[in-house]
């Protein structure tokens, strides 16, 4: 079996002696939301040099490497996971010690409106990462000692709770909606090439993350966008789906707290444990926005007779298979990893809206021809 400790692969260091060897990590999808403020956290504290693949889609955008761009230890390749010629490349050229597979389709309204770009990125990607890994440890054995697969997976897996409970490493997966059902066939898989080859993978799923550079179809960015043009905050349904939010932040470091010490074979579920319903968290951002920009101080509110933010929201009728409620234990990163999040949800959020407010044009560059901010997820299915 593949693996041992990842001494070598995880050092925290300030300085590196020179003619010291870095490892090289590969971390696909590395220009989107979760993998660009992961690549700002390796690269800070970490010995290793960063190898980027993405295929920059609409929610994956150079703007948002821009200040890591400049540094040494940093690598962007574009290209498709599922592409097997473009992976089977990188992986000659740049012979990784680690693979962090954070490359998704993650829209679970996009799914529904067109499933196919979801199985070819999730599922076959996945698969093409994972066979090209088994490959890379064939040719040279001792690559296997610290060699990982890490692949960063969704609480949206395991389906629907009731009112009580949360999801464990040991909940049976049930998806409802093609985006996770993409993500649990990739989940499978990883799990049988260590089964089945000893491949040394990890798995983490994570519960619903917000913070800086996450693309604004998303539900903070989008309302946040809106609110400040004094347009409506559709919210799906009663507003009663509840879902637990992790800070990007304390995400990431859950990754590399993984990464370093988890055991090969294994999963672990990261969560906030910040439970909020659809209109509790929409609310809260109101009254963060309140705090800094003011209804009373913004025009177009004005305009339209609007004297507070939270005066905009409006149900809308429900999205497909829309999940009632997710919740994570995350006892098993706590007690075996020594990991939890480190940021108070109220000073994450308001520091989310700050980000927001001071990157108004990245998000206009990253919306540039390709969303309006338009309600997807109507099940208009594409062929």
């Amino acid at each position: 079996m593949y693996g041992r400790n990842l001494g070598a692969l995880h050092r925290r260091s300030k300085r590196r002696q020179i003619g010291t060897r870095m490892p090289t990590w590969l971390v696909t999808g590395g220009a989107g939301f979760i993998g660009a403020n992961l690549v700002r956290r390796i690269l800070a504290e970490t010995d290793a040099r960063v190898v980027v693949l993405d295929k920059l889609t609409y929610a994956g955008n150079l703007e948002s490497l821009a200040e890591v761009r400049g540094d040494s230890r940093f690598t962007f390749v574009r290209g498709d996971i599922a592409d097997r010629e473009t992976v089977a490349r990188v992986f000659r050229e740049f012979g990784p010690e680690a693979v962090l597979n954070l490359a998704a389709e993650s829209h679970v309204d996009r799914s529904i409106d067109g499933p196919r770009p979801f199985l070819l990125t999730n599922t076959v990607g996945a698969f093409e990462l994972l066979e090209q890994s088994r490959r890379h440890l064939a040719g040279d054995p001792g690559r296997a000692r610290t060699f990982r697969f890490l692949h960063v997976s969704t609480d949206e897996v395991f389906g629907s709770l009731g009112e009580t409970g949360h999801f464990s490493e040991t909940t049976p997966y049930a998806p409802n909606s093609p985006y996770a059902a993409t993500k649990a066939a990739a989940d499978h898989l990883v799990r049988a090439y260590h089964a089945t080859f000893g491949l040394p993978t990890l798995v983490t799923n994570c519960s619903n993350n917000f913070g800086p550079f996450q693309f604004p179809e998303k539900l903070l960015p989008l309302l946040l966008l809106n609110a400040l043009e004094g347009k409506d905050l559709p919210v799906y349904g009663d507003g009663g789906n509840v879902r637990d939010w992790l800070y990007v932040e304390d995400h990431c470091a859950g990754i590399l707290r993984v990464l370093a010490a988890g055991r090969p074979g294994q999963s672990y579920n990261l969560g906030g444990g910040n439970e909020r319903t659809n209109l509790q968290m929409v609310q809260a951002l109101c009254d963060a926005l309140e705090q800094e920009v003011p209804a009373a101080a913004n025009a177009t509110l004005r305009a339209r007779g609007v004297s507070a933010y939270r005066d905009l929201v409006r149900l809308v009728p429900d999205r497909p298979g829309h999940d009632r409620r997710y919740a994570i234990d995350a006892t098993k990163a706590r007690t075996e990893l020594s990991w939890e999040p480190a940021h108070r949800f109220e000073d994450a959020l308001r520091g989310t809206v700050r980000w927001y407010l001071a990157h108004r044009d990245w998000c206009a560059a990253v919306q540039a021809g390709t969303y309006e901010r338009e309600r997807l997820g109507l099940g208009i299915v594409e062929s």
